[in-house]
């Protein structure tokens, strides 16, 4: 069964929130950073891009890397942009979007738990960014940013969570994107201890958002541990919880920098062995997501590719004999195009191959290809709910940036500290 904890959360004050909030660090590069922080100074991306702040030639590995953030966040606590609640609490989340509601709740939650796979992940993380998130928390002292984790509801919590959103304005609020992000304090003992006895009987949780930072709190833990520095605090990370059923996935796309031994004619020619091409024709680039062309009565992989103005679709029959994991779009891709015939082995440290969340306009793509920083492009079709928390179950690994899970919460509204 899983466990939630409240804690003591250093947020802003309601005044200086919209300044403060900011998109998670993984969604946004560090020139896009930099282009905000100029703008507006007080960003939190200040903290989490903290070599936005540096000089352009500053290797983002750095040691001055990770004392700048820590450096950046200090003297935000200093100057009353973050103040640290006098109490415990959780603090209830919820986002407006699109026609829309979210509503989950932030806590802390038990390293023990992810290590006994209580807290299950469908996913490898990535090696560099693995080590990124780890010294950018033991460098900070903070958990700064939120893993999002799902559960399967019983039926009874997600009502009693809804039931806590008091009347009034929320406590943090801030606009993003056309989304409205509200935090809610909840300090009553009763309340928290009401939720965490309905956790109690919860069996698991999944990870949807945050692999890496998951993976970084453990490593952060084990590594005060083996320093003999370990905390209640520092064997804890901060999570927001929602119902499985109360999100929603988009794919997540892939970039590819170059063809290897092919030419644009050869590689076409090795596609068209596997699946059935089709020219696209004109799309709509500010969606995020392409509709296939394919109808078929029997099931069909799906996915799509942009090479220099032109959409691809490309599609192939599933193969019944398949696992649940061999049978997602995502691992066809990677099996037979990436892996096969451009030999990328390693997605999850090739620096041939870039991921971009699925809930980027396909815009991004195509300008990212036409540019010439990258050869080609593939768009893929979201993944069930279901066939996520399936695979984790099972023990299962879907390939990296398998999924892009919404909502996506903003950094910077709630801080849980490892003091």
């Amino acid at each position: 069964m899983v466990q939630i904890f409240s804690f003591q959360a250093f947020r802003p004050p309601t005044a200086v929130a919209q300044d403060i909030a900011s998109v998670p660090y993984d969604v946004v590069s560090t020139e896009e950073s930099r282009a905000v922080l100029k703008e507006n100074p007080q960003s939190f991306l200040q903290v989490i891009r903290s070599e936005a702040t540096l000089p352009k030639d500053t290797d983002p590995a750095s040691a001055v890397v990770y004392e700048t953030a820590a450096a950046n966040l200090q003297k935000m606590v200093v100057d009353g942009l973050l103040v640290q609640d006098n109490e415990p609490g959780i603090y209830l989340y919820r986002v407006k979007q699109g026609g829309a509601i979210y509503t989950g709740f932030v806590a802390n939650v038990s390293v023990e738990d992810y290590r006994k796979n209580r807290i299950k992940r469908h996913e490898h993380t990535r090696y560099d960014k693995e080590a990124d998130r780890t010294r950018h928390i033991d460098t900070t002292n903070m958990h700064t940013g939120l893993v999002v984790l799902l559960y399967r509801d019983p039926g009874e919590i997600f009502p009693y969570i809804a039931s806590l959103i008091p009347e009034g304005a929320p406590d943090g609020v801030a606009k993003n994107a056309g989304a409205v992000h509200e935090v809610f304090r909840i300090a009553d003992a009763g309340a928290i201890a009401t939720l965490q006895q309905m956790f109690s009987n919860v069996d698991a949780f999944y990870i949807a958002d945050g692999h890496h930072r998951a993976k970084s709190s453990v490593n952060v833990a084990d590594k005060r541990s083996e320093e003999g520095t370990l905390t209640s605090e520092s064997e804890r990370f901060m999570a927001v919880v929602f119902a499985e059923n109360r999100v929603k996935i988009h794919g997540y796309s892939r970039l590819v920098r170059d063809l290897g031994e092919y030419t644009p004619e050869t590689f076409m020619a090795g596609l068209s062995e596997i699946f059935t091409i089709r020219p696209y024709g004109e799309i709509e680039d500010t969606v995020f997501c392409i509709p296939p062309l394919t109808e078929s009565a029997k099931p069909v992989h799906v996915m799509h590719m942009y090479m220099p103005s032109v959409w691809y679709e490309l599609s192939c029959p599933v193969n019944a004999t398949e696992d649940r994991i061999s049978s997602l779009d995502v691992s066809v891709l990677q099996k037979t195009v990436l892996e096969g015939m451009l030999g990328i082995t390693d997605p999850r440290g090739d620096a041939r191959l870039e991921f971009l969340g699925g809930a980027r306009p396909l815009r991004d793509l195509q300008e990212r290809v036409d540019s010439g920083e990258f050869t080609l492009a593939f768009s893929m079709q979201p993944v069930q709910v279901d066939d996520v928390l399936s695979i984790a179950d099972g023990g299962g690994v879907m390939p990296p940036k398998s999924t892009w899970f919404e909502p996506k919460l903003l950094s910077g509204l709630v801080l849980h500290s490892l003091k």
